[in-house]
């Protein structure tokens, strides 16, 4: 395929993982969209197991989604065009725009990543030939020099499109000082010549005690101070993107809710539209930790590898404490992954999250799942059987079949979930299920909450305004667009 790349085109790279490139991208796709521009974001390579369905089909990670609603455009997967999944023996699996094309563990990803630098290329121009401007995210540290040879998400990426870089560090864990210049005497030359200017992320206190730290930065590098940005308290209001994103719980009071957080837990974002009702005490349950005994509502969420979280569940010693909850008269919900351990079996024949196996189930609903087929990966709309309509999505691998009682009304080639003979066991494949502000307020008033009005999808786009406004106080906006240029490399083929 062949695009002309029109757009201009600037990379947010950062010194390390958690530094907040994926919310500054953010800020800025809805920062430039307001001045008018067609924005696209963009992330050569991305490991989560956050993930979003894309209306062309496929699937991309969940910060690149977010993104694309700054800028106000439909999700698409050539906007993350390398999404990695860890999963359980088998390393991650490797999707590629938006499509599984098969799993390799750390090294073999290695020796694969220099064919994958053509879809990357490829997506890159297919969104520089519909915008204005292309934003593009780095991916963990641009210092990790041991792997730039094989390079396509970082520096790499930058050389072979030649586009031009933004560093952004981190105050707020310590050492951005040395954190930025150490990069800059680690990296190659040619590779520091592709930085412009930095940015310092998440400063807290008086600005003007941090301004020699910005002009000493600036001397050793030679890169221009582009802003120090106050840390965005709204930011806990967006979702996060893995699993170092889940909030610590809190001591709060009011309507406990619980989330099993095993170890390959997948979208947990899921459960943001919970954590931010005002009556709603949510908490995320680490191994180690016994189930609340005063929850109201337990979820198992997503997860990457099924049987190896059941497993872990067990370990943790939760299916115990989910007998005891239910006992006392508690409601459980699965969902997907979730959905698929509630059920008597989950059998994976051909080895698709792990080794070969069957196990059992929790045996707390009468289904049973075989890991096999196409991905499904499909965004979907319906009802309970209530009548209480909802959206969301289905971004499963495996089979559900058994004698049950439905939980909602779906068409016939659709997993329709299942419900116990008593309403308080339940699950299904639908993500989402719980940010449709209809399907959360049934849900509360289920296991006796009191729900509020609060509107879930109007507050994230209120807060990417406010991110926004926050960016644009902070960083020389004007100064990055200017830095932003059309890349030379004319077409990709």
């Amino acid at each position: 395929m062949t695009a002309a790349i029109k757009a201009r085109a600037l990379m947010i790279q950062g010194t390390g993982s958690d530094v907040g490139k994926s919310l500054i991208v953010a800020g800025l796709a809805r920062v430039f969209t307001r001045r008018g521009l067609r924005v696209r974001p963009f992330k050569p390579q991305n490991m989560s197991n956050n993930a979003a369905v894309t209306a062309d089909g496929g699937e991309i990670g969940r910060a690149q989604a977010l993104q694309a609603r700054a800028a106000r455009v439909m999700p698409s997967v050539h906007m993350n065009p390398v999404l990695l999944k860890p999963q359980s023996d088998l390393g991650s699996q490797v999707v590629v725009q938006g499509k599984v094309v098969g799993n390799a563990k750390a090294r073999e990803y290695q020796a694969l990543k220099p064919s994958l630098m053509a879809a990357v290329l490829d997506s890159f121009a297919r969104l520089g030939a519909e915008a204005d401007l292309v934003l593009v995210e780095g991916a963990g540290s641009a210092s990790e020099i041991n792997l730039r040879a094989a390079d396509i998400a970082n520096m790499g990426f930058a050389r072979a499109a030649d586009v031009p870089v933004v560093l952004v560090g981190d105050i707020d864990r310590g050492g951005v000082i040395a954190s930025l210049v150490g990069t800059r005497e680690v990296i190659d030359r040619a590779d520091a010549a592709m930085i412009e200017g930095f940015i310092v992320n998440r400063f807290r206190g008086d600005p003007s005690l941090f301004a020699d730290g910005m002009r000493m930065i600036a001397e050793r590098t030679g890169w221009k101070a582009l802003g120090l940005v106050p840390h965005f308290e709204a930011a806990h209001r967006l979702p996060a993107e893995d699993a170092l994103g889940l909030p610590m719980n809190r001591d709060d009071h009011g309507l406990k809710i619980a989330v099993l957080a095993y170890p390959r837990i997948a979208n947990f974002d899921d459960f943001d539209p919970l954590r931010l009702e005002p009556s709603v005490d949510l908490v995320f349950v680490r191994p180690g930790e016994a189930i609340p005994g005063d929850a109201r509502l337990v979820i198992l969420p997503g997860s990457k590898a099924t049987i190896a979280d059941l497993t872990a569940l067990r370990d943790a010693g939760w299916d115990i404490d989910l007998k005891a909850h239910l006992r006392r008269g508690g409601h459980v919900l699965g969902i997907c992954g979730g959905y698929q351990m509630l059920g008597r079996t989950v059998a994976d024949p051909h080895g698709i999250e792990g080794p070969p196996a069957t196990v059992e189930g929790l045996d707390l609903l009468a289904v049973d799942t075989v890991l096999e087929g196409d991905k499904v990966l499909i965004e979907i709309a319906g009802h309970t059987v209530e009548g209480i309509p909802f959206k969301g999505y289905e971004m499963h691998v495996g089979r559900t079949t058994g004698a049950i009682a439905p939980l909602l009304q779906l068409g016939n080639d659709h997993d329709r979930g299942a419900v116990s003979p008593d309403g308080r066991i339940a699950g299904c494949y639908i993500h989402g299920l719980l940010s449709d502000d209809r399907q959360r307020r049934h849900w509360l008033e289920r296991i006796g909450g009191k729900p509020s009005a609060f509107n879930y999808e109007a507050d994230v786009d209120a807060t990417l305004d406010l991110l926004a406004d926050h960016l644009e106080k902070h960083i020389d906006c004007d100064r990055l667009q200017a830095i932003a240029r059309v890349p030379q490399l004319k077409s990709i083929r």
